[in-house]
């Protein structure tokens, strides 16, 4: 007869896997699905989750963690995670966090932004439209993805930087306040944000458009988010959920205090783990850069000298997983 375990053992087993977001699978599988969306051209998206099939080679720019594709997913009730990037990005740029999050558990869709990307910059402005692709992103995982009886509805997190760290406070519940930014760029007509809208004139109409909201995201990681200074207390109230905001002492892209400490005053204190990073600059909550991406698209590259953004990203992904652990563990 086997041995019985003792039973504060057993208890402490069972609370375990209580509190368990998921059981971490030996590998990470990842592979690319197109979303349809009414208002627009079919939403290209990457999904990392976790797997038992042995991963064999990274694939082409998706850093260098080894991944299995197109592998089957290992686990029920799992949660998940949905990404957003920053103006002219794409679903790969957190492709480290996202293998964090699978290792530990977490199914994770980023999707790349229509007409915010990289090859599409013709609707970088159109600032409501993405937490609307973000909701068509979580409908398509939850009720139309071929893995989607496999999530748990009732654990959904949400992740962004920059234009995406805007766009996840938004579509968690939060608004802009439109009347803020042409003030603010008459003042600063040299940032980042002002440039852009200089290129890309901003329809006014969308002032006046209902901002899609989605009271499924139950936790929310902003990094640097864009626009901070056009959230107020009020335009923020809307947002229940808890935030992890993170902020880069040397931004150089979107300057303090315009921004995260915008975003920090305007929201609750008790429901908001603040996290500034010395010496970090704003790409710098981008993966760490590979040979191709230092030689094509060095701008994003430009840590400063004494700054090791690896190591940074070890503490970073570490804060982001157990951050979403702990607010995705269990059911509300």
């Amino acid at each position: 007869m086997p041995r019985l375990l003792p039973r504060l053992t057993v208890l402490c087993l069972a609370l375990a896997c209580l509190a368990s977001p998921a059981v971490a699978a030996a590998d990470v599988g990842f592979k690319t699905v197109s979303v349809p969306d009414s208002k627009g051209a079919p939403i290209e998206v990457g999904v990392w989750y976790p797997t038992d099939t042995p991963a064999k080679a990274p694939p082409p720019n998706l850093g260098d963690q080894p991944l299995a594709l197109g592998a089957p997913l290992a686990g029920d009730h799992l949660p998940l995670v949905v990404m957003s990037h920053g103006n002219g990005g794409w679903f790969g740029g957190h492709w480290d966090t996202a293998v964090a999050l699978a290792k530990a558990g977490f199914v994770v869709a980023a999707l790349t932004h229509t007409g915010d990307n990289y090859k599409d910059q013709s609707h970088a402005t159109d600032l409501v439209d993405r937490p609307r692709q973000l909701h068509v992103l979580i409908d398509y995982m939850l009720a139309d993805w071929s893995d989607h009886a496999r999530l748990d509805p009732d654990r959904v997190g949400a992740f962004g930087f920059s234009s995406g760290g805007f766009t996840v406070l938004a579509a968690a519940g939060g608004e802009l306040d439109f009347g803020r930014i042409p003030s603010h760029c008459r003042d600063h007509p040299t940032h980042y944000d002002c440039q852009l809208l200089a290129k890309v004139p901003m329809n006014t109409a969308q002032a006046a458009a209902p901002w899609v909201h989605d009271s499924r995201i139950r936790a929310v990681v902003s990094a640097a988010p864009a626009l901070g200074y056009a959230f107020r207390e009020q335009t923020l109230a809307g947002l229940k959920a808890p935030v992890q905001l993170w902020r880069a002492s040397d931004d150089e892209i979107l300057p303090d205090p315009f921004h995260a400490t915008a975003v920090l005053k305007a929201l609750p204190a008790a429901s908001t783990e603040f996290h500034l990073v010395p010496g970090a600059r704003h790409f710098d909550f981008l993966a760490p850069c590979d040979a191709w991406t230092r030689k094509n698209v060095p701008a994003i590259c430009n840590s400063a000298p004494d700054f090791d953004r690896t190591a940074f990203h070890r503490d970073f992904d570490a804060k982001v997983v157990g951050f979403f652990k702990a607010e995705l563990g269990t059911k509300p």
